[in-house]
């Protein structure tokens, strides 16, 4: 991993912690519309599977599949945090929570892209395209 590109990570209890080289830093940051991602809410950044590392921590993740099983969900067992996930639309990708990366918060977003989960590239054999775009305006 270059260290220039190099976070530090971890879910809310700290049990799973992680370091993870992110190529594009925090600029591939965006949520998607599926069933899961609408009810999770995070907002993910882009990390080749072989630029995460998980430093501690490993049997407190538990994995969670749905609908074709190709996306893999990764969470604490323990705090229940959503921390890394195998992306579906590329399998040599993961989405890593932004806000379980050190000094990063959801809010630190003032837009985010939103892809169109609900017509998955792998289901409709189209493009991945731009469901939107969410703002966020601090008061």
């Amino acid at each position: 991993m270059s260290d220039d590109a190099v976070w530090e990570g971890a879910c809310h209890c700290a049990a799973v912690r992680f370091r993870v080289r992110l190529t594009e830093g925090l600029d591939s940051a965006r949520r998607c519309t599926c069933s899961y991602c609408r009810m999770r809410g995070a907002i993910a950044v882009t990390a080749l599977v072989g630029d995460l590392e998980i430093v501690a921590g490993t049997d407190h993740l538990t994995l969670y599949r749905f609908n074709t099983g190709t996306a893999q969900h990764w969470f604490c067992r323990t705090c229940g945090i959503y921390t890394h996930h195998r992306r579906r639309s590329n399998p040599d990708e993961f989405g890593v929570n932004v806000a379980c990366l050190a000094d990063v918060s959801p809010f630190d977003f003032e837009e985010v892209v939103v892809t169109d989960g609900i017509a998955h590239p792998s289901d409709s054999g189209q493009i991945s395209r731009v469901a939107g775009v969410l703002r966020y305006f601090p008061s």
